[in-house]
């Protein structure tokens, strides 16, 4: 008996051990497999690639994508910068401390005694989902969660899975444990749009996140786990058992008494979403957002797409000059003096179309801005008051061929030839012979302009543009048909307000714009444009050419569109073939041009400056100065 037990005993030995060869030699093939396959080098690249994410790392990574907001003149929010996230970032000490408890509580027990990884939660996970075929705790920690919602996508593959190791492990090192719940909870998705807690309170409870019961809390703090599943508008019953799962978390961890679970658990959850924030776009606001990057530009030195991210993305607060009352007034008034013109291009956009702006003489900024006519369904990002460039015709000549003209010892009074010259241009209205410049201006005869032009030279005339930033001027454009507005690319109905706004102001021209101030989210200035100053003319000069203009509204070519009460002053302008139609007239308060043409140029006879941009000009300029005490133009 004794020899059959030890030979039984010999065989289980031979046995047991042969099973330890075979499963040794299993996993030699494995190990083998392992390398010949190239995994070692595979995930050393990893950790490289993790360590190269971490260093590079900033905490402007887990701040973008934060709304910003633009204010106009009177202080009123008149519109919000968005990107495809809708952040309201908040601090970590502004973050409710019950929020910080329940995400801790239901994602990451461990949160503060782990380096990024925990391998029990891990664990946890594995054995929840083999016993209850559901996985209740996630094994992934918070810095693992927001290694994978910046750096990586949500693929599930071992590669982006060992990454998102080794990257969490590396951001340990560099935040704090603060820091990494702060990121982590201001870019966790809640659903419909929502990033970050705060958005979340105010989309599904209308209130801030600081005034949230604990119920209300642990109710948003659902939803990241699956922000389908637990949507709160359409699947508000998962979001609730959900929610009881956190405040059981909660009271077991002893975040919270059990009067204030029974509470919390008790209370019934009432939504109040909020509606987004309204704002009418406008023409405006594509001007904004273009001077607002360029302030940007100036004060960082970036390039225009940083600037641009920066304003989207950065929470950035934008101050404006852009008065709203006065922009629906402007708007209004290009509308019904075109209504009747509804012919359309083939892109389906109007084809008569305008542009305006108006320049507040007091500062130089633009006050209103309008690129064209409203229309249903067409972009406004093709904004034609600063983009489009035309010939401004007869609009030119104060800036060009007068006040220069007025600076070398011309006076209105002096005496001028109206006649017509062999190789010369043709006036509309015949020719007087002599008469005095004022009148020259006030019947804009060609003839006198393109002589005094001549007498100037093209380049003198031509640099006073140059000096007020006129940005399309080429070398063709150096001839004596320049004295006409006859330009190879043209001018846009902003540089000419802002030019026509220098005369108003003794000569001095400031560089449009229509931002104030741009701060961050916490007040720090980011950018303030200072109003440059450049006196082009002489201010004897430019007074004059005002007391000359001012006769074009009650004997020249805009008579009967002087404003009652208020003293004003203007010039109209009308290219060859009538393409295009200006005015561009000012008072003490404000200047404002016009523009008005199609945008593929064509002949209309039926425009002409003294037309459609005149009465645009009038009505307009009636109603903004509706109210206000006359006035004296500086002349």
């Amino acid at each position: 008996m004794k020899k059959k037990k030890r030979n039984r005993r010999k065989k289980s030995e031979f046995f047991f051990q042969l099973t330890q060869l075979c499963v040794l030699c299993v996993l030699a093939g494995f190990v083998a497999l392992f390398f010949l396959a190239g995994y070692p080098q595979k995930v050393y690249s990893l950790y490289r690639e993790a360590q190269a994410v971490a260093k590079s790392s900033a905490a402007g990574d887990f701040q973008s994508g934060q709304s910003g907001e633009v204010y106009g003149a009177d202080g009123e929010r008149i519109a919000l910068l968005q990107n495809d996230k809708n952040i309201v970032y908040l601090t970590f000490e502004e973050i409710p401390e019950t929020v910080r408890q329940a995400f801790v509580s239901i994602e990451d027990k461990r949160f503060y005694r782990h380096h990024g990884v925990d391998p029990l939660a891990v664990l946890r996970a594995a054995a929840s989902f083999v016993s209850k075929n559901a996985v209740t705790q996630g094994g992934s920690t918070i810095t693992q969660q927001l290694a994978r919602n910046i750096y990586l996508t949500h693929t599930v593959r071992w590669e982006r899975k060992v990454e998102e190791i080794f990257i969490a492990m590396a951001l340990e090192t560099k935040y704090s444990k603060d820091e990494i719940l702060e990121f982590y909870i201001n870019n966790i998705y809640f659903a419909n749009g929502c990033y970050g807690i705060e958005a979340a309170s105010r989309k599904y409870f209308s209130v801030p996140a600081s005034q949230l019961t604990l119920s209300q809390t642990a109710f948003l703090c659902a939803v990241p786990n699956n922000p389908t599943v637990y949507d709160p508008l359409l699947h508000p019953d998962n979001t609730v058992k959900r929610r009881d799962l956190i405040l059981k978390n909660m009271y077991e961890d002893d975040c919270i008494t059990g009067e204030e679970y029974r509470e919390a658990l008790a209370e019934e959850i009432s939504l109040s979403p909020a509606e987004s924030p309204s704002f009418t776009r406008t023409w405006a606001h594509t001007y904004i957002y273009d001077c607002a990057t360029r302030a940007l530009m100036d004060a960082t030195g970036e390039s225009y797409e940083v600037c641009r991210g920066m304003l989207y993305n950065d929470g950035c607060r934008v101050y404006t000059s852009i008065d709203m009352e006065a922009q629906a007034l402007l708007q209004d008034a290009v509308d019904r003096t075109l209504e009747n013109y509804n012919t359309k291009s083939a892109e389906g956009a109007y084809a008569l179309q305008a542009s305006a702006v108006t320049v507040d003489n007091a500062t130089g900024l633009v006050t209103a801005i309008v690129g064209g006519r409203s229309q249903q369904d067409i972009s406004t990002d093709y904004n034609r008051a600063y983009l489009s460039f035309r010939q401004p015709g007869s609009a030119v000549k104060p800036l060009i061929v007068y006040t220069p003209a007025l600076e070398r010892g011309y006076t209105a009074s002096s005496t001028v030839m109206d006649t017509k010259e062999e190789d010369g241009p043709a006036n509309a209205g015949g020719y007087a012979g002599a008469i005095s410049l004022r009148t020259a201006v006030e019947q804009s005869k060609n003839t006198v302009a393109y002589k005094l032009f001549r007498e100037l030279t093209p380049e003198v005339g031509l640099s006073y543009l140059l000096d007020m930033n006129f940005s399309s001027i080429e070398e063709s454009d150096y001839t004596l048909s320049a004295s006409l507005g006859g330009f190879s690319t043209g001018v846009s109905a902003l540089e000419m307000t802002s030019a026509y706004a220098a005369l108003a102001y003794e000569g001095v021209y400031r560089l449009p714009t229509c931002v104030t101030l741009i701060t961050d989210r916490n007040g720090k200035v980011l950018a303030a444009p200072e109003a440059a100053e450049k006196q082009v003319y002489q201010a004897d000069a430019a007074r004059q050419m005002t007391d000359i203009l001012e006769g074009v509204m009650t004997r020249g070519t805009a008579r009967g569109h002087a404003l009652e009460g208020m003293p004003c002053a203007g010039k109209t302008g009308t290219t060859n073939d009538n393409l295009d139609g200006w005015f561009i007239g000012y008072t003490g308060y404000y200047t404002t041009g016009v523009w008005v043409g199609f945008d593929s140029p064509r002949s209309d006879s039926t425009l002409s400056g003294s037309t459609y941009p005149l009465d645009i000009w009038y009505s307009y300029m009636t109603a903004l100065h509706e109210g206000l005490p006359a006035m004296e133009l500086k002349d």
